[in-house]
C-alpha cells in the first residue's frame, strides 16, 4: 500500500515491529541498535521510553545518514513501576498477579531520523490496558507455556496471553510493539512515505 521515499530502515529486532511494517508493504532493513536499556533512577515510563527510541534512532541513523530510520522501545508499567522482561518463571508469575484486576499503561516511545532531510521526530503513545482475575493455577500454566520470558510485563497480547486482557483504551498495536496510526501519519506528514 505504501512506499518509503528514501531507505527505510527499523532500529529494532522485534519480529512484531517487524511484522507490522511488512503488512504495510514496506520495503526496510533492519538494523537493531546496540545501546545500554537500564532505566535512571525516577525516569518515568514516558521518558524511559522516549529516550530508549530517540537513542536507538540516532544511533542508527548516524551510520545511516540517507536513511529514515525508526526507532522505537515500549514500557509496560504499574503504577509508574516499569514492568521489564521477567529473568524467571517467579519473576513472571510475581508481574502476573500485580497486573491481576489492575489498569496498567503500555508507552511505546517511537523517534523517526532521518539525518540528511533534517527530521528527527519523536512522540509517545499510551494504552490503558485491564486485565481480568484468574487463579493461580491459571496463571501458572501460562508462564509454564513460556510466552511470558521474552515479553514485557510477562505477557503477549497478540499470543495466548490475550485471555488475560479484560479491556484496552487506545491503539492495540501500540500494545503489541508499533503505534502503527501515529508512525505512519508521522511519516507522511514529512513526506517519508507515498502511496502505492
Amino acid at each position: 500500500m505504501f512506499t518509503a521515499c528514501c531507505p527505510l530502515i527499523l532500529a529494532s529486532a522485534s519480529p512484531r515491529r517487524r511484522t507490522y511494517l511488512s503488512r504495510l508493504g514496506l520495503d526496510f532493513s533492519i538494523v537493531p541498535a546496540a545501546i545500554d536499556e537500564t532505566c535512571m533512577p525516577d525516569e518515568s515510563p514516558q521518558d524511559f521510553a522516549r529516550r530508549m527510541a530517540t537513542t536507538k534512532a540516532k544511533t542508527v541513523a548516524a551510520a545511516h545518514p540517507e536513511a529514515c530510520v525508526i526507532g522505537a522501545d515500549t514500557v509496560v508499567a504499574l503504577d509508574d513501576r516499569i514492568f521489564g522482561k521477567p529473568e524467571n518463571r517467579k519473576q513472571a508469575l510475581a508481574m502476573l498477579t500485580a497486573l491481576q484486576g489492575r489498569t496498567h499503561q503500555v508507552t511505546t516511545g517511537f523517534a523517526i531520523v532521518a539525518v540528511n532531510r533534517n527530521i528527527a521526530e519523536i512522540d509517545t503513545v499510551t494504552t490503558q490496558v485491564t486485565f481480568g482475575t484468574f487463579a493461580e493455577p491459571v496463571l501458572r500454566a501460562y508462564v509454564d507455556s513460556g510466552e511470558p520470558m521474552d515479553k514485557a510485563g510477562a505477557y503477549g497480547i497478540q499470543g495466548i496471553g490475550s485471555f488475560l486482557v479484560r479491556s484496552i483504551s487506545g491503539s492495540c498495536s501500540n500494545v503489541v510493539g508499533l503505534p502503527v496510526h501515529a508512525v505512519v501519519r508521522t511519516l507522511l506528514e514529512h513526506a517519508l512515505l507515498r502511496i502505492g
